[in-house]
């Protein structure tokens, strides 16, 4: 990791306040004595006491890498394998506060550079706003998991395009199949002459229920053709997804993912 400059003190305090509640005493001595923090005062309230060691470890080194590191290593995955949503929680609750230092930590515990947030973030309000409007809908549960502020920084860009890829990740899961795109849906829903697809929702024994699968396999690709390939290669600035389209495409993710549910594979 290259040297990151210092977090400044308000940034820092709202940080400890997260970590405090996250971690019990123990765990907090555990793991300012893993990445080699001096834990200057351990008999005080634990974010002042995770705020005074991590001052004090700044004020030495004039930089924040071990600060991060502790983050990382408080919110590695693995200490949440059976607790995703409060991982996500938590991981929500540290990224507010970090994006005013530029970064993000990502689901899989490392993190990205992005723009730094000068105020309290906008995108956190967006964030809560779609969520209310998305559940208004009763989307499906794994497309709110993209109503997340560091998602929505600049607009709906990332929580688009985040939910069409996790449709094409279902699935893969579902199918056993490792490619992608227009191929992916074709080898998982295509019927072929004996109309015998990987994956299947209904009997297939009349016509009605093969015309439904065909149009299911219509909307997904329409899904990736309309938002995910167009994202994953328009330059940001000039594909502006607004508040209503956001939520009419991620209520048509939610359908596909709710049809997926239901999809089993054939054996074919």
């Amino acid at each position: 990791m290259p040297k990151e400059r210092p977090i400044s003190a308000e940034t820092l305090e709202s940080i400890c306040k997260v970590l405090g509640n996250q971690n019990t005493g123990s765990q907090i001595e555990y793991y300012l004595a893993q990445t080699g923090i001096t834990d200057t005062d351990p008999g005080i309230t634990k974010w002042k006491r995770l705020y005074n060691a991590f001052v004090n470890y700044q004020n030495k080194n004039q930089e924040s890498n071990k600060v991060l590191i502790f983050i990382q290593k408080t919110l590695s995955p693995v200490r949440y394998a059976d607790k995703h949503q409060q991982f996500e929680q938590f991981r929500t609750d540290i990224n507010k506060r970090i994006l005013f230092i530029g970064l993000e930590l990502l689901d899989n515990g490392k993190f990205r550079k992005v723009l730094e947030a000068k105020t309290i973030p906008e995108a956190q309000q967006r964030a809560d706003n779609l969520k209310v409007k998305l559940k208004d809908r009763q989307v499906h549960p794994d497309v709110l998991l993209f109503c997340r502020a560091e998602l929505l920084q600049d607009n709906y860009f990332h929580a688009v395009f985040e939910a069409a890829k996790s449709v094409a990740d279902k699935i893969r899961d579902k199918s056993g199949l490792t490619i992608d795109g227009s191929d992916l849906v074709d080898k998982a829903f295509g019927l072929g002459q004996l109309k015998n697809p990987k994956l299947a929702f209904n009997t297939l024994t009349t016509e009605s229920e093969e015309s439904e699968h065909k149009g299911f396999m219509h909307l997904i690709k329409g899904l990736f053709g309309m938002f995910r390939n167009t994202t994953a290669h328009a330059p940001k600035i000039k594909w502006t997804i607004h508040e209503q389209d956001a939520l009419d495409s991620l209520t048509l993710a939610s359908m596909l993912h709710r049809t997926l549910d239901k999809c089993v594979k054939t054996g074919c």
